[in-house]
């Protein structure tokens, strides 16, 4: 017996709304993540639950955007890194499949397993970053309430806007 499986294609963003993120350098997008992160996940960042990342270049390459973001941690901060040097891990999807993933709406484990989220380089960073990510209490923050609250009102709009 052979159960087929369906793979649900996730929408991608259209070319012509990505090409403004083009245009924008790797530098700035990814010294705009972290200063993003780095509020959202002072505490965490403050409690050491992100050392692993320390002197580690993790790449996080949204397919569908063509954005690259280059981050480590350094001193208890998060920084923006310099592209071209070897990442040690790199983890790709499209905006939609990020977004599903912040708002819990999508399971990293299934995305992986659906081939729609890759990770490449060194698997323990891997599963640690993943770990960090299923471990994080976001119901005490209402910042992540509020980020979370935005997703699910918006990520049926997306599908609807862009399958």
């Amino acid at each position: 017996m052979n159960p087929s499986y369906i793979i649900e294609k996730p929408p991608a963003l259209p070319g012509f709304l990505s090409t403004p993120f083009k245009l924008v350098s790797s530098t700035i997008h990814s010294r705009l993540l972290v200063m993003f992160l780095n509020r959202l996940l002072s505490e965490q960042i403050k409690d050491g639950d992100l050392d692993f990342l320390e002197h580690k270049r993790l790449c996080v390459n949204v397919s569908d955007a063509g954005i690259n973001y280059y981050i480590s941690l350094l001193n208890g901060r998060l920084i923006a890194v310099a592209a071209g040097v070897k990442n040690d891990i790199e983890i790709q999807a499209c905006v939609y499949d990020f977004l599903q993933l912040a708002g819990r709406q999508q399971d990293p484990d299934t995305l992986v397993f659906q081939r729609r989220l890759v990770m490449q380089g060194d698997t323990e960073l891997g599963l640690e970053i993943k770990n960090f990510l299923d471990g994080l209490d976001l119901e005490s923050s209402s910042s992540f309430s509020k980020i979370e609250s935005l997703l699910q009102k918006s990520l049926p709009v997306y599908r609807r806007l862009f399958s």
